[in-house]
């Protein structure tokens, strides 16, 4: 079946769906949100997941502009998405900018109807600005422009300092590089960790398998033409098997990644290290406070570059006020926004300008034992490589592929019974 056929019938899947629930009605703010006096919104409303570093940088908006700012955080991106379908089915609860992040990005932007057209919105065109890839994927199939570009997720690892050293470890980060050139070190790494400590090195395979299936492109879970192809994608399967491998050496702690045991992980040393995005940086120093401050340090990943995760802000056709909505997402994407939100929380620049910054390049992370963020994962986005991924992506991912590999992690199912239940799911989810 063609692109074009697929992505047509995903629209009007999805336009069903909707209209069902109650259209695209205008959503019907609160009283706070009022236009203030000059025609202009008394506040804006901007939903983000995770931490996308905008604390500081709202604040200057509410005083450039005398619009206030509400910033609606949701930890994790599996309680978000729901959020949005449900706004957009409804016609009301969506914010005036809403972050999309890459794993649900392709869903929603098979309806553009649900989004405004920021290219007729914002002040320029901006297109010259960022990351070639990335701002093409900010375009919706009829060519409209939904989304501006925030951040790239360029891997790393995040390591425990104390802990390394406890294991008799190495814990310079040049020294701790060279123990994992590639995968098959990473876990002989972890064994020497787990026959020092009797504890698992990694937080779970998950985190891993997201790292491996990232770097190594091509299909993952649906072809260039938007097909299911979770049995058979060769990224997938490598994913998989070096999961399977680090469950067998027994080097993880089989903390189900956003689960309340892995926030509190980081805190308790539960385990030692965990592949980490750029963006996951203010998320480990969140959950570790302030008393591990210094204990944490970043490696490059074993295996190459890779990206894993990254957003898009949108502005809802439900929003009241589109053009002012649009100038916000602008602000919150320039060049000096982007490395503020670096410098705050980690996710790392599209903004070309923002990337030759030499405030960004030159960047130490005090949390991380001052380790020159900037410059580890800067070096690493000219090597990335945009990937396809389907419409239900996220859905897949979060719903077959880890359940599956945690069901073997934590012994309550074979290898093989495992792969059965993830291709099963992995059809079920993944259908459009």
């Amino acid at each position: 079946m063609s692109v074009t056929t697929r992505r047509t019938r995903l629209a009007a899947a999805a336009l069903a769906a909707v209209t069902a629930l109650g259209g695209l009605a205008a959503c019907g703010k609160d009283d706070d949100d009022a236009t203030a006096s000059g025609g202009k919104p008394a506040k804006l409303v901007v939903d983000t997941f995770g931490e996308f570093g905008y604390d500081d940088i709202v604040k200057q908006y509410e005083k450039d502009t005398g619009i206030k700012v509400e910033l609606r955080k949701t930890a994790q991106l599996n309680e978000y998405r729901p959020k949005i379908v449900r706004a957009l089915a409804t016609g009301k609860g969506a914010a005036d900018v809403v972050a999309l992040e890459e794993g649900i990005l392709n869903e929603f932007k098979a309806n553009p109807a649900n989004w405004a057209d920021l290219g007729k919105l914002v002040a320029k065109d901006h297109s010259s600005e960022y990351l070639p890839w990335k701002w093409e994927l900010g375009k919706a199939p009829d060519g409209r422009l939904i989304g501006l570009p925030t951040d790239v997720g360029s891997l790393a690892v995040c390591y425990r300092r104390d802990l390394f050293q406890a294991a008799k470890l190495p814990v310079e980060r040049d020294q701790v590089a060279a123990l994992w050139p590639d995968w098959n070190a990473f876990i002989e790494t972890g064994k020497k960790y787990r026959a020092a400590t009797g504890k698992g090195m990694l937080d779970s395979v998950t985190t891993a398998s997201s790292a491996v299936m990232f770097q190594q492109g091509g299909d993952l879970f649906y072809d260039k033409d938007d097909n299911v192809v979770a049995d058979s994608s060769a990224s997938v399967k490598s994913a998989w098997d070096t999961a399977i491998a680090m469950a067998d050496a027994n080097i993880t702690a089989e903390t189900a990644t956003w689960s309340p045991e892995w926030s509190a992980g980081f805190k308790q040393g539960t385990f030692a290290a965990t592949f980490c995005p750029s963006w996951m940086l203010g998320i480990v120093a969140d959950n570790s406070g302030p008393e591990n401050k210094g204990k944490w340090d970043v490696a490059p990943v074993p295996g190459g570059a890779g990206n894993w995760g990254g957003s898009w802000l949108a502005v809802p056709t439900q929003s009241k006020y589109p053009k002012e909505a649009a100038k916000l997402a602008e602000y919150l994407t320039n060049a000096q926004s982007q490395v503020a939100a670096f410098k705050l929380k980690g996710p790392l620049p599209t903004n070309l300008e923002a990337l030759k910054n030499p405030e960004f390049l030159a960047y130490t992370n005090e949390y991380f034992n001052n380790a020159p963020t900037g410059k580890i994962f800067g070096d690493s986005v000219s090597k990335i490589q945009p990937l396809h991924l389907g419409p239900k992506h996220q859905a897949v991912k979060e719903n077959a592929f880890e359940p599956a590999l945690r069901s073997y992690e934590n012994g309550q199912s074979t290898r093989d019974k495992a792969w059965e239940q993830y291709v099963k799911d992995a059809k079920t989810q993944g259908a459009f």
